[in-house]
């Protein structure tokens, strides 16, 4: 009686990857846990939010980086239906860059692919306690900026200047995916992306295609993408 009551109280925990080693990988670190546990595994958005409905868990696992969506996109997407969910990112891309975006989406944490199976699990029990986890570089980084506003910071990489929407393009480019092929990925029609292209062209200081498509394979590749 005393195991079964136990098992009542166990958070449910959904995890949102496609890469199935990696689901795997974190399902078998979870379930070592007493007092988590994993009810699903989605490898893109549509799985996602049918598991969402189907299985209530208490928080979602969520990588960035999803082959038929944007994980960005779907942490709104469940934010918008489901304004008490609960959402931690783990992702390979750079957490300076990332990191408020998917708190200004609806996240409430991000915690980076290559941290230690411990601090994963703090990270998941923080957020299932409704506060945020950053990792204390990027906590300061915020709090540096809060202070001084008005200042640029300093080293910023051009990426950052770049929309949500504009950032996943480029993502997408960066993994060799064709104008077509984005359009689908993304929801959005041809047109939209070639005119995402040419603003992100301009905030990089880029002159042509080739440039842009070179730039965004040398940025994936350095993410570990």
């Amino acid at each position: 009686m005393k195991r079964a009551a136990a098992e009542t109280h166990r958070a449910r925990i959904l995890i949102v990857d496609d890469h199935p080693l990696v689901r795997s990988g974190l399902k078998l670190l979870i379930d070592c846990e007493p007092d988590l546990s994993v009810c699903g595994e989605a490898a893109n958005a549509t799985e996602a939010m049918r598991l969402l409905e189907s299985q209530k868990p208490d928080l979602l696992i969520v990588d960035l980086s999803l082959k038929e969506s944007s994980g960005l996109e779907l942490i709104k997407r469940i934010k918008a239906r489901n304004p008490d969910a609960k959402m931690l990112v783990s992702s390979m891309f750079e957490e300076s860059l990332y990191a408020e975006r998917v708190l200004s989406a609806g996240a409430l944490g991000y915690v980076h692919k290559q941290e230690g199976m411990e601090r994963v699990i703090e990270a998941i029990r923080c957020v299932l306690s409704g506060r945020v986890w950053l990792s204390t570089a990027m906590s300061d980084r915020m709090l540096r900026r809060m202070t001084t506003s008005s200042q640029p910071m300093v080293n910023q990489s051009p990426v950052h200047a770049l929309s949500d929407r504009e950032l996943e393009v480029f993502e997408q480019i960066g993994r060799g995916c064709a104008t077509k092929d984005i359009a689908r990925q993304l929801h959005l029609s041809i047109k939209t992306v070639e005119t995402h292209r040419e603003k992100i062209k301009a905030k990089l200081g880029l002159k042509s295609g080739a440039e842009l498509n070179r730039a965004a394979f040398q940025w994936v590749a350095e993410q570990g993408g």
